[in-house]
């Protein structure tokens, strides 16, 4: 029995146990359950705004894309409109030209129908007037062939002064081939006498045994000398005499002043050469420096630069065709101070001009170029106004002049080298080139009268009229310029002139 009652009491634990356990199941399945559609309700609420969010993301790209490409759009409408503004202009201004030429087409075929009628009616006119002068001539055949051939003479003179003026344009490339021809031809005349007398200096010497102690043993007294002062010492077969030779006119000076030291002291030999020729240097600097302050005092011009009166003392020592520069730029500044006083112009600034206008002349045998522009660099580079540097940089003509001031250093400037005696030949001998100047233009037929002026560098000739017209004229110049080429010597080159004047006079009574 009490088996039976265990068994049952077992089987009842059992039961509840199994009851038991099974709500406990039924109640987890519930909880997981309800988790799981809580996580599916989270799961679709992230999957909701992440759909939102993703609309609103493609919405706004969408915007983007759509306002780019409206923009886009907008550049393209304003470059078609900007295209069609400008092909409406050149429209426009095709059709003014195309108005203009067809304007201008049409005068030109009435100006061609004009002519055209023109020409027609110069026939019939011609024709009139060759059918009259038929019938009013009386000239003998003899008189009709001397007419013509008078008239076939002056048209085959005419077209030979054209031929010569065509041949002349031809040759303008030989020109520059001429013109070193007539320097060449100039040196020639000129160079021997000129080189010697403006490159040399003679000094004296006590006795020709002097001359040995001035080659010294093996020439070294000779060849210092030479080193240090920069010129060639000449000892040739002159007796008592020995010659330097430089083109710069300062480092000659300088080698004079130290020969003549060298020759009164006796001694000789290297090292007293050199101390000499410093000592002749420092003399020279100066002398240099002395006569620049005379020139400055002589001619009354103030206020110059140490280096511009630095420059003016060593154009004493400068020669030009045998005048000395130095003295000659005095003379201008005097000259154009007269003229520039009578004519009202300014006096100083004409004197200064004057003084200055060859200061290039100091520097040219260092600084390439002529001496007009170099002395004009220099005085601009020193602070002169610019009217100074235009009376310096025009007194050959080079540049032209941009004041009355510059034209009278000018013409000073040729009054003083160009006048009787102030240059190398003598007055008879100038008097006489001028005279055979004008007897071998007047022995030419037809020249009625001839000038010889500028101190010889122009020949003016005055030709009859009725025996020379204008194209004999030309070649009259042409043959005079070759005569003279041919027979006479002159330096520098002369200009021939030829003028032909015809003079009209009737009186009313």
């Amino acid at each position: 029995m009490n088996i039976v009652f265990q068994i049952i009491g077992s089987l009842a634990i059992l039961g509840v146990g199994f009851g038991l356990g099974f709500v406990v199941r039924q109640y987890l399945l519930r909880q997981r359950w309800q988790a799981a559609e809580e996580e599916s309700e989270r799961l679709l609420t992230q999957a909701q705004t992440r759909a939102r969010e993703m609309t609103l993301a493609a919405k706004d790209e969408a915007l983007h894309i759509r306002e780019e490409i409206e923009r886009e759009n907008q550049k393209k409408r304003e470059d078609l409109q900007r295209q069609e503004e400008w092909l409406q202009k050149r429209r426009e201004e095709l059709e003014r030209k195309l108005d203009r030429l067809e304007g201008r087409e049409q005068r030109l075929t009435q100006r061609q129908n004009r002519l055209s009628q023109l020409e027609q009616e110069l026939k019939a006119l011609h024709e009139r007037r060759l059918q009259e002068l038929q019938r009013i001539s009386e000239l003998t055949r003899e008189e009709a062939r001397e007419l013509f051939l008078e008239r076939v003479s002056q048209e085959a003179r005419q077209d030979a002064a054209r031929l010569v003026r065509e041949v002349e344009m031809q040759t303008q490339a030989e020109v520059e081939r001429r013109a070193r021809e007539i320097i060449i031809t100039a040196i020639q005349r000129l160079a021997s006498d000129q080189v010697e007398e403006a490159t040399t200096s003679l000094v004296p010497l006590p006795n020709d045994e002097m001359k040995g102690r001035i080659i010294g043993r093996g020439g070294r007294n000779i060849h210092a000398f030479e080193k240090v002062t920069g010129v060639d010492v000449v000892v040739d077969d002159t007796p008592e005499a020995v010659l330097l030779s430089c083109f710069d006119p300062i480092r000659r000076e300088v080698a004079h002043v130290a020969m003549s030291k060298l020759i009164l002291d006796g001694r000789i030999h290297p090292a007293r050469i050199e101390n000499v020729a410093t000592q002749a240097q420092q003399e020279v600097e100066a002398i240099i420096e002395e006569e620049g302050q005379r020139a400055v005092y002589e001619t009354g011009v103030a206020g110059l630069h140490p280096e511009l009166i630095q420059l003016l003392g060593q154009l004493k020592f400068r020669t030009s065709y045998g005048q000395n520069v130095l003295a000659h730029s005095i003379e201008t500044a005097f000259l154009a101070a007269m003229m520039a006083a009578e004519l009202g112009a300014d006096v100083n600034l004409a004197r200064e001009g004057g003084l200055l206008h060859d200061i290039g002349k100091a520097v040219d045998q260092r600084v390439d170029g002529p001496h007009a522009a170099i002395g004009a660099d220099i005085a601009r580079r020193l602070g002169k106004s610019e009217r100074i540097v235009n009376c310096i940089a025009a007194h050959h003509g080079e540049v032209e002049p941009i004041c009355p001031e510059a034209v009278l250093v000018e013409a000073a400037d040729a009054i003083s080298g160009a006048r009787p005696g102030a240059r190398r030949e003598s007055l008879e001998s100038y008097i006489k080139r001028l005279g055979a100047l004008e007897d071998l233009a007047r022995s030419f037929k037809g020249v009625e009268q001839s000038y010889a002026i500028q101190a010889g560098r122009e020949i003016r000739i005055i030709v009859k009229p009725d025996q020379i017209d204008d194209w004999a004229a030309i070649n009259l110049s042409k043959e005079i310029a070759r005569k003279v080429e041919e027979t006479l010597e002159y330096p520098g080159q002369i200009k021939v002139t030829v003028i032909r004047e015809v003079r009209a006079v009737e009186y009313a009574q």
